[in-house]
């Protein structure tokens, strides 16, 4: 499904967390499911698994706490959804410096995660995907196979309520440094996202290349078109107090689709893999 789905196995009907003998965590981090999954005929694309969301949620009724030690440092948090513990031999890069990839988080082949970032349960990052220094996956977020997400990303976490789409990044999209994806928004495949840039579910974004506003709704949050290019931008607010005040508004604007010179600024250097 060419600019629908982010990479790795995504059966058309996830199978039932209670059924399988192995626990949602292990389920989520092998990709046999997914908190989110694409379907063409959902809105924006992809079905929400509302009975992984669920399921997830159940593991924190446990309120059991231990401790870790981690060289000099420990901590303490939920028994039931600790740091995975099997990062090492993986075929991805974890770099040393302060990263924790918790429990029930799927890292595709070759994915690289830069110190210090937090990885949380249920998020899946698909394969060759970026995750730069000071980035936040939050729960459950969908972030495709080759994207980057450049350093200072926070990319929402969604767990309640249980039916809320997760933020979605699909293949080969970039986030620039310092943007925030919040509260289901979806950026198609391609997209590049500028430096600084917030989204929400329910923001609206300005194509200066068609001369329409897209939005979303807290039902069908905000949808990315594929290959667009947004970067921040402002619109003055009306009224006598605000023109008084020379006042405006922070608003993303779509300014041009993907092309070969976009394209290579963002590229990431092989080397670096």
């Amino acid at each position: 499904m060419t600019g629908l789905t982010a990479s790795g196995p995504a059966p058309s009907r996830a199978p039932s967390p209670a059924a399988d003998p192995r626990s949602i965590l292990e389920q989520l981090e092998s990709g046999h499911v997914r908190a989110a999954g694409p379907d063409p005929t959902a809105p924006g694309g992809w079905r929400v698994r509302t009975e992984v969301k669920a399921a997830i949620l159940e593991r924190f009724a446990d309120r059991t706490t231990i401790d870790w030690t981690v060289g000099p440092l420990r901590f303490r948090d939920r028994s039931s959804v600790p740091p995975r513990d099997d990062l090492a031999g993986g075929p991805w890069r974890i770099v040393p410096g302060g990263t924790a990839v918790r429990r029930g988080v799927h890292l595709g082949d070759g994915v690289i995660v830069m110190p210090p970032s937090y990885l949380n349960v249920g998020a899946w990052v698909g394969p060759d995907a970026m995750v730069d220094s000071h980035v936040l996956v939050g729960s459950c977020a969908q972030i495709g196979a080759r994207v980057h997400l450049a350093a200072g990303v926070t990319i929402g976490g969604v767990l309640e309520p249980p039916g809320a789409r997760p933020v979605i990044v699909e293949d080969d999209a970039f986030v620039g440094a310092g943007s925030a994806l919040l509260e289901g928004v979806l950026v198609a495949r391609g997209a590049v996202i500028g430096a600084g840039v917030t989204l929400t579910g329910t923001s609206r974004l300005y194509d200066l290349v068609r001369g329409r506003v897209l939005g979303g709704t807290v039902d069908e949050p905000l949808v990315v078109p594929a290959g667009a290019v947004v970067v921040p931008g402002s619109r003055t607010l009306a009224g006598a107090f605000a023109r008084e005040h020379g006042l405006s508004v922070a608003v993303a604007l779509l300014v041009k689709d993907r092309d070969a010179g976009t394209s290579a600024r963002v590229a990431l250097e092989e080397s670096l893999r």
